[in-house]
């Protein structure tokens, strides 16, 4: 039998942490459902300007771009990215936001009629998205999602950054004045 070999990829370079063996430490990268919980406390500031900004995260890889403390010991360490599901209930939405350091990307799991918004120095662009679409929307531009679908959406989100700034809203925007709650 033949063994692949990568070549800039050697046995060695994988650090165990110490005082930890191969297993406990990858069991430390499991994030298994059953112990996942619905947040919606994390981004309940929003909510609370306007229940039209209801949703809530799952997350697995990391605490996301909400603002949540690092002190969650419930998810997989992030060290080049966050994952998180996402459930935004039928007619609600997650506002205009930046994220200045890092590309986002939405996969609709469940969901039919999904408008994403990108604004960007005068231009909007608005795309509907359905089950099983994705749409990676890269650093530096303004952008917010609608469920305008009859049924609550779930997606998989991923931001291509461990700690990625906790997001701005237009200076226009009303969540813009609103100051975030402890998460």
């Amino acid at each position: 039998m033949n063994k692949t070999v990568f070549p800039d990829i050697r046995p060695e370079s994988l650090v165990i942490p110490e005082g930890q063996t191969l297993n406990s430490w990858l069991e430390t990268r499991i994030a298994r459902y059953d112990s996942r919980q619905l947040d919606w406390h994390v981004l309940k500031f929003q909510a609370d300007y306007d229940p039209k900004y209801r949703r809530a995260q799952m997350r697995y890889v990391g605490t996301g771009g909400t603002g949540k403390d690092e002190g969650d010991d419930n998810v997989v360490p992030a060290e080049h990215f966050t994952f998180s599901t996402m459930v935004l209930p039928a007619g609600c939405e997650g506002p205009l936001h930046l994220h200045t350091d890092a590309e986002e990307v939405f996969f609709v799991l469940r969901g039919n009629k999904l408008r994403f918004i990108i604004e960007h120095q005068g231009e909007r662009f608005e795309t509907i998205l359905k089950e099983r679409d994705l749409f990676s929307v890269p650093p530096g531009v303004y952008r917010g999602l609608v469920n305008e679908g009859i049924e609550e959406a779930l997606m998989c989100v991923i931001i291509g950054n461990s700690k990625p700034v906790t997001p701005t809203y237009p200076p226009d925007h009303p969540l813009s004045q609103i100051k975030r709650g402890k998460a």
